[in-house]
């Protein structure tokens, strides 16, 4: 800022990876507050789509060398954003251009987090610069692929209720024998998709379990049931290992889930000591490994999952406590920028 409050930020430009742009919510999706916060600030937007990604061999200079080099691709799109729900984007023309050339790349495509998912965080590892810049990616793509959010959470298992991960139905089973009342979830789903409650006399477990496994080869995540869930599934947003804020989402007297997508409610709410203690524990680690923007999941006393993908809550956390996450979480970009 300069003497009269004003941005001195240089221009930046700005991509982002995401689905299409005009199948979002303006109201409530994360990545458009990010662009409305880009945007305001001076930075220059473009949007692509995953599928457009191209990682090729050039043969060519690079310094005073000739050699072969990795170059990275998109079909870029400049576009400008604005809270209209009839025209929120303003499209240019779309053009190949080097990633290498950007300043800052968004990875907020939604998951699955599948082998798609996972080709482009290694594509994305690969982006070139020119001399000395280079592309930074937000989050880092690396880390994304190392902290799926239902298999992370248990590097940490004094933060977290009794859990198992696993194919074996015997053992499944067992643990429902054990606690009577768990929760199974696919391990690269999102937003609730596939989430069930199995109650200990539920004869539907065995018939749930076949469909799972005749669709897919991986195991299930089987959680305790928190009866705490009532009073609300809450999101604690973090940027760069500080948590910045939290909503509290209610499920419906219909639904089990709390997802806001599927009925679940959001209300404002403070951090506990006990999520002040959960975020400190976690918050070196998604600081060293420039995962910047993080939302972590909480019911009662336990953290649930960790979300390193696409996190979201940004426009809620700002509607119902006034804070602007987006804004936080590019101040941080900024300041790694200039560092």
């Amino acid at each position: 800022m300069n003497e009269n409050g004003e941005n001195m930020v240089s221009q930046k430009l700005i991509a982002v990876q995401m689905d299409p742009l005009d199948h979002i919510d303006i109201k409530g999706d994360s990545t458009f507050a990010l662009m409305l916060e880009a945007q305001a600030r001076g930075h220059a937007l473009f949007v692509y789509h995953v599928d457009s990604l191209t990682l090729s061999i050039q043969e060519g200079v690079q310094g005073s060398a000739q050699r072969a080099y990795t170059h990275l691709t998109a079909m870029v799109q400049p576009v400008t954003v604005r809270r209209d729900a009839e025209k929120y984007a303003i499209f240019g023309e779309s053009v190949v251009r080097s990633l290498g050339e950007m300043d800052v790349i968004l990875m907020r495509q939604d998951p699955p987090f599948d082998m798609a998912y996972i080709a482009a965080t290694h594509l994305l590892e690969q982006v070139d610069g020119i001399g000395t810049h280079k592309a930074f990616v937000v989050n880092n793509p690396r880390w994304v692929r190392e902290s799926p959010e239902k298999l992370f959470v248990m590097n940490f298992p004094d933060l977290m209720p009794p859990t198992i991960v696993t194919r074996d139905i015997n053992q499944i089973y067992a643990f429902r024998e054990q606690w009577r009342d768990i929760i199974i979830k696919p391990l690269f789903y999102s937003g609730g998709k596939g989430v069930f409650r199995i109650r200990e006399q539920d004869q539907n477990l065995n018939a749930l379990l076949e469909m799972y496994f005749s669709q897919s080869r991986e195991p299930l995540m089987i959680q305790r049931y928190e009866p705490a869930v009532v009073q609300g599934d809450k999101r604690i947003i973090l940027v760069d290992g500080k948590p910045i804020g939290a909503i509290n989402r209610v499920p419906s007297k219909t639904d089990h889930r709390s997802n806001m997508h599927v009925g679940g409610v959001a209300h404002p709410v403070t951090l506990t000591e006990r999520d002040k203690h959960i975020c400190q524990a976690i918050g070196s680690f998604l600081r060293d490994h420039n995962l910047i923007f993080v939302g972590i999941d909480v019911i009662g006393d336990y953290l649930t999952e960790i979300n390193v993908t696409s996190p979201t809550g940004l426009q809620e956390l700002e509607r119902l406590s006034g804070i602007n996450g987006a804004g936080l979480i590019w101040d941080c970009i900024e300041r790694k920028l200039n560092a």
